[in-house]
């Protein structure tokens, strides 16, 4: 769990320190690209096997999703965003799963669920008053919390996938669809990544091995070992550890209007969250990508 929270919280101020010599939508590429091959020896190692047209169409749409839009709006939205905020707006995600679940599955979503959607979404305005542009369609918040919102589409695509076909391989087969998508950008990267530092080098392959391919592996453990409930509540520790190593590495110290609305944030998630503890829970176990 530890691997788990480090690794993802590091993928946000990695990719507000790569963004400083690649451009959003190549940097996503090449970063998958190092995750697909990763992906690649592991398909040929453990041969799972593979799915049937109707699912591998489904496995395209969750890479389109889930991985190539949702890295493209990450991306382009922490150009003006810094790494702990953006980590607070992406962490709400969970509720935009559970709303969708409601809208999309018929799953339960009540009185609790409805307050602590309010009053997470106040923590996210608050968040976006601090940021350039603030939540306007475009801003840089805004695109950050578009890629929320493909994150939380992408849940409840993969929520049948996972029953047939288990946790790791729908990893696999939707990171692979996610690096296929952004291959049309991987000539781009290519023509930049020659005039960037060795530092911003090392970070992309760190984001395509760490957040992409290592971080799921140990979640999925980590998933089989606490239970669904309790491992997501571990989750609650990405924002502030992600804070935590924009300030060294960025010289990023969040405002008191940041951190406000990020406790206001995860405070909502937690009472979405702990609505269904005596239902079914409305997401599915895993619950996001960095």
């Amino acid at each position: 769990m530890a691997v788990t929270i480090l690794s993802w919280a590091s993928a946000f101020p990695a990719i507000r320190l790569a963004l400083r010599e690649l451009q959003p939508v190549p940097l996503a590429a090449a970063r998958f690209a190092v995750a697909a091959l990763l992906v690649l020896g592991w398909l040929a190692w453990r041969r799972p096997a593979r799915p049937a047209l109707p699912d591998l169409l489904r496995f395209a749409l969750c890479g389109l999703i889930g991985i190539a839009a949702y890295n493209i709006l990450l991306n382009t939205g922490q150009r003006s965003v810094a790494a702990g905020a953006a980590s607070f707006i992406v962490n709400t995600a969970p509720i935009l799963t559970a709303l969708l679940a409601r809208l999309v599955l018929g799953e339960r979503f009540g009185a609790r669920g409805w307050a602590g959607t309010l009053v997470s979404f106040a923590g996210i305005a608050l968040i976006a008053a601090a940021q350039p542009g603030g939540l306007a369609f475009g801003a840089g918040a805004s695109l950050v919390l578009g890629s929320a919102l493909c994150m939380a589409c992408y849940v409840v695509l993969q929520k049948p996938l996972v029953a047939r076909h288990g946790a790791l391989a729908c990893t696999a087969w939707t990171l692979l669809a996610g690096a296929l998508w952004l291959s049309p950008w991987l000539s781009e990267a290519a023509s930049e990544l020659p005039h960037a530092g060795a530092t911003t080098i090392a970070t992309v392959i760190g984001l395509g091995v760490l957040p992409a391919a290592i971080g799921y592996a140990t979640w999925t453990y980590a998933l089989g070992h606490f239970g669904a409930a309790r491992a997501t509540n571990f989750l609650y520790l990405v924002p502030p550890v992600a804070t935590a190593i924009a300030l060294p590495l960025l010289g990023e110290a969040p405002g008191p209007q940041t951190l406000l609305g990020g406790a206001i944030a995860i405070a909502g998630v937690v009472l979405v969250n702990s609505r269904g503890r005596r239902a079914p829970r409305a997401s599915s176990p895993v619950p996001k990508q960095t």
